[in-house]
C-alpha cells in the first residue's frame, strides 16, 4: 500500500493494490511523512471515511466482487487506515487489513505501519527451481525459457510491520511531519528537497527497521509445496525531491540490507543487500501541457548467503537463497513492466529504467459532476524504457545480454494520490498493470 493512498480513492484501488497483495517487495519502503492542502478543497485533511464496493473480470480470476473502505485523519492528520475483502466466481478469495503512518503520542519521529492480507488463489505462478541439470538454463534465470514456470491454486498470505524514524536534519530538522500546498494538482508551497545535495540542509532522511513475513502455497497433486519467508530488514533513504507523492526535481537514495535468520518455517537463512538511486528533470510546461518531467531510476543487489553445490552426477542444488519471490527479482508492477511477476530471480540483479511523463492542461475527469469527490487534479500520460537482468554472480555477466522492454502509460493525480495504468511490452508478452503510485 502507499502511504500517500486518500480514503475517497481506496475503493478504486483495491481492485489492484489490495487485491495483489501489494508487493511486498517493490519501491523504496520509507516515504516522507506528509500533510497535502489542496487550494481548491480546504478541509481534504479533515477526518473523512468512504465504504464502497468494486466488480471486475480477469481471464485466471473470472468475476470477482469485493467491498473496500477506509478512514484517513482519525486523531492524526496523517494516519490511514483500510481494509478490503472480495470474492470471486473462480475460488479467488481474500481480505486486506492495514494502517499507515500511526505517530504514538510519546514521539515525534517514530512513525508505525502494519498491514497483512490473507488469500487463496486458482492460478499462482512460480519461475522457479531449488535444483536443476548441467548445462540447463534454471528456471528464472535471465537464460530460461519463457514456459518454464509451474502453476498451481494455493495461498498468498502475508504480513508487514515497518517503524520508520525521521532524522533531525535537512528540511526536517524542526518537524518530522512536511506539509506541501497544492494547486491544480502542482506544488505552490517551498519544496522540500532539490535545490540542493546535503542531508544536513535538504530533504528527508528516514530510517527503516522492518519484519515481514509471507506464505505461498501451491496445491499439486501429490501434495501442498509452502514457500515462507520471516526476513527483517534495515534500511536508510534519502528523499531529496521537491513533491515526492509526484517528483519533478531532485534525487532519492535508497540502502537496505534484509536478512532472513531461517526461523520457524523459513528453509534457508539468507542475507541480500540492495541500493536504489532516482534523478528527476524538471523541463517547464508548454502549449499543453502543465508539466514535463524526466524521471531515471537504477536498483542493484546482490545475495552474498548464495551458495551452490555440484553433484558428481552434475545435478546442482542452490541454498541459502531468497525463494523466487524475494530479492534479486524482475517483472511485475514495477521493474520490467513488459514481463510477468517475478520472471526473472537469481543471486544479483541490476535495473534502469527511464520515464517521460507528461502532465496534461487538459482533464476531462475533474469536469464531470458525479465524479467530483474525486477529486481530480491531473492527467499524465508517459512513455517508458526499462532494461536489466539477473545473474547468479554480481560480475560482468550481469552487464550483459540485458532484457529490455518498453510501454506507456495513463496516470492521475486524485486527491494527492498517483494512480496510474501501465502498458508494457517485452519479447515474451505484453503485461498491463493497474496500480497507485509511481514505480519510482
Amino acid at each position: 500500500m502507499s502511504r500517500y493512498l486518500p480514503v475517497r480513492t481506496l475503493c478504486l484501488l483495491s481492485l489492484s493494490g489490495l487485491l495483489l497483495a501489494t508487493s511486498v517487495q517493490a519501491r523504496p519502503n520509507t516515504s516522507v511523512k506528509n500533510t497535502l492542502f489542496r487550494e481548491e478543497n480546504p478541509k481534504a485533511n479533515m477526518e473523512n471515511s468512504l465504504v464502497m464496493p468494486y466488480v471486475f473480470s480477469t481471464e485466471s480470476m473470472g468475476v470477482t466482487m469485493g467491498v473496500g473502505g477506509g478512514v484517513k485523519g482519525y486523531g492524526q492528520d496523517q494516519l490511514l487506515l483500510g481494509a478490503t475483502a472480495f470474492g470471486s466466481s473462480e475460488s479467488a478469495v481474500g481480505i486486506f487489513l492495514g494502517m499507515w503512518d500511526y505517530r504514538p503520542s510519546f514521539t515525534k519521529r517514530f512513525f508505525f505501519g502494519a498491514q497483512g492480507m490473507v488469500g487463496h488463489y486458482p492460478e499462482q505462478r512460480a519461475y522457479s527451481s531449488r535444483s536443476f541439470s548441467q548445462g540447463v538454463a534454471r528456471p528464472g534465470s535471465n537464460d530460461s525459457d519463457m514456459n518454464q514456470y509451474g502453476q498451481d491454486s494455493g495461498y498468498d498470505n502475508w504480513s508487514d510491520l515497518r517503524l520508520e524514524y525521521v532524522l533531525p536534519m535537512g528540511s526536517a530538522r524542526s518537524d518530522a511531519m512536511q506539509q506541501y500546498k497544492l494547486k491544480g494538482g502542482l506544488l505552490q508551497s517551498a519544496p522540500v528537497g532539490g535545490a540542493t545535495w546535503s542531508p544536513l540542509e535538504s530533504g528527508v532522511t528516514t530510517l527503516l527497521f522492518r519484519q515481514y513475513n509471507r506464505y505461498r502455497s501451491f496445491e499439486l497433486e501429490g501434495g501442498d509445496i509452502d514457500v515462507t519467508i520471516h526476513p527483517v530488514q534495515l534500511a536508510l533513504s534519502y528523499d531529496n525531491t521537491d513533491f515526492p507523492v509526484n517528483p519533478s526535481r531532485g534525487s532519492l537514495q535508497y540502502i537496505g540490507l534484509t536478512h532472513d535468520f531461517g526461523w520457524l518455517e523459513s528453509p534457508d537463512e539468507w542475507t541480500f543487500i540492495e541500493f536504489e538511486g532516482s534523478k528527476y528533470f524538471s523541463l517547464g510546461s508548454s502549449d499543453w501541457a502543465k508539466q514535463r518531467i524526466i524521471a531515471l531510476n537504477l536498483w542493484t543487489g546482490d545475495t552474498p548467503s548464495w551458495d551452490e553445490h555440484t553433484d558428481s552426477a552434475g545435478s546442482t542444488t542452490v541454498t541459502n537463497r531468497p525463494p523466487f519471490y524475494e530479492g534479486a527479482t524482475l517483472g511485475g508492477f514495477y521493474r520490467m513492466r513488459g514481463y510477468p511477476v517475478d520472471r526473472f530471480n537469481d543471486r544479483s540483479v541490476i535495473y534502469t529504467a527511464a520515464e517521460y511523463r507528461y502532465t496534461m492542461d487538459w482533464n476531462p475527469i475533474g469536469n464531470i459532476n458525479w465524479l467530483r469527490f474525486l477529486k481530480s487534479d491531473w492527467l499524465q500520460l508517459v512513455a517508458f524504457v526499462e532494461g536489466g537482468r539477473v545473474a547468479n554472480d554480481y560480475g560482468s555477466d550481469l552487464f550483459k545480454e540485458w532484457k529490455v522492454d518498453g510501454g506507456f502509460g495513463l496516470r492521475a493525480l486524485f486527491s494527492g494520490a498517483v494512480v496510474r495504468l501501465d502498458v508494457g511490452f517485452s519479447d515474451e508478452s505484453t503485461s498491463a498493470w493497474v496500480m497507485f503510485g509511481h514505480p519510482f
